[in-house]
């Protein structure tokens, strides 16, 4: 059992079961496909990628993660080897299944995570336990619970009702609840900061749509409603017009006055609250607002900065996540040899000028040797004593400075000799 106290089953309700009553809001949600309306506008999943900010964002972390290297390394005496050889590796590395490629598995998990909140695949394993394919899940399809004290994946598959235990799949979540069974949906929980995009976005089509022109009111003597109503369509007529011809005097009739209905965009701010929405969705995916292309506090001096700090509070965080979940469910308890790793190093690689002062740096203390080096950048290897250690001096192979300190200063010159002699 759960530590501390039973869990809930994690559902999706539905007004199709007997036993949801009609008051279930979560069953409304589910059957409508929408949430509470904030600001005039509906929050989903679908909606809030509308926003560009979402969108960035969501492409952005899922890309990175995808496009990283994952690989498979064993245990040994020396440190560790890659296994390139194994089944798995080419599974996580270029396919898990048949159908998708590692970088769109990757990815479409990681939006799951970011949009629903959570991202789950199934791991089909043969007879002796190995593992054949990975398939992800589609998260709305899920009912998750704890019964006995194991957790539980009750997945619609088509109609047919399927029981997964929890080493039978990957489980990524944005956030888990205290239950270790649910989860935080982020667009749900922050709806409020998306739909406020969302309704920006909504006014800012309406008011260009309209020719730039804020909602009008007229002023002046109406004899019946007929009149106001013609007095309307004249000024409808009249500001698509001018808009149409470029004309920027409109005649008004005598005694009448045109005045605009509520705040003008500049008065309220709108591109400034457009800007804090960016800010906002940073924060909920804590990702710097630079990366979503907004460059207003963006320098040479610092972008570098925020690159290291996506580097290391965000990507390298997931990757973590990622990591220590598909070695704990791909191996066994008897199988610690082997693990996955993501390599970071492209992320950190800078231009090439900085790249070779590292390289050099990094052969002149004996930290890589040369042709380790030239595999970083896969270039092909020279073998001999490329595949040495090196160390700052002569730049001589680890073992033979020795060799090079006795060997005569001058003894290429003839002219030293016979000073000499």
């Amino acid at each position: 059992m759960w530590p501390f106290r039973k869990a809930a089953a994690e559902t999706r309700a539905s007004l199709e079961n007997p036993s949801v009553p009609l008051s279930d809001v979560n069953a409304w949600r589910t059957l409508m496909g929408e949430w509470h309306g904030v600001a005039g506008v509906v929050v989903t999943h679908e909606t809030a990628l509308e926003v560009p900010a979402v969108w960035c964002a969501v492409n952005f972390i899922a890309n990175t993660i995808a496009s990283l290297p994952l690989q498979v390394f064993k245990k040994s005496g020396e440190g560790r080897d890659t296994v390139e050889s194994d089944p798995l590796y080419g599974i996580l590395h270029d396919a898990p299944n048949d159908e998708l490629t590692s970088f769109m598995w990757r990815k479409g998990m990681m939006i799951n995570v970011l949009l629903r909140g959570r991202g789950v695949s199934f791991i089909e394993r043969n007879k002796a336990g190995r593992v054949m394919n990975i398939w992800p899940l589609d998260t709305d399809k899920l009912t998750i619970e704890r019964k006995s004290g194991r957790k539980l994946y009750h997945y619609d598959d088509g109609g047919r009702k399927v029981t997964y235990a929890a080493n039978e799949v990957l489980d990524l979540t944005f956030m888990l609840k205290p239950d270790g069974v649910s989860h935080v949906d982020p667009v749900t929980k922050l709806k409020g900061a998306v739909g406020l995009s969302l309704a920006l976005d909504e006014y800012a089509r309406k008011f260009f749509a309209n020719g730039g022109v804020p909602p009008l009111a007229l002023y002046g003597p109406m004899p019946s409603p007929a009149a106001a109503s013609r007095a309307s369509q004249d000024v409808e007529k009249a500001v698509r017009d001018a808009n149409a011809e470029r004309r920027n005097v409109m005649i008004m009739p005598t005694g009448h006055e045109l005045k605009p209905v509520g705040v003008d965009p500049d008065k309220s701010q709108m591109v400034e609250s457009r800007r804090l929405g960016i800010e906002e969705i940073a924060r909920i995916y804590g990702i710097p607002p630079v990366f979503l292309q907004d460059l207003t506090h963006g320098t040479f001096s610092n972008t570098e900065q925020q690159d290291l700090a996506l580097t290391k509070h965000l990507i390298s965080q997931w990757v973590k996540a990622w990591e220590q979940e598909l070695n704990l469910k791909l191996f066994s308890a008897r199988n610690r040899t082997k693990f996955v790793e993501f390599n970071l190093d492209s992320l950190m690689r800078g231009d090439f000028r900085t790249r070779m002062e590292g390289y050099a740096k990094g052969i002149q203390n004996g930290i890589y040797t040369p042709d380790e080096v030239r595999a970083m950048e896969n270039w092909p290897s020279k073998g001999g004593d490329a595949d040495k250690l090196h160390i700052q001096g002569a730049t001589v192979p680890l073992g033979m400075q020795s060799t090079a300190a006795r060997q005569p200063a001058n003894d290429n010159n003839p002219d030293d000799e016979a000073q000499a002699a």
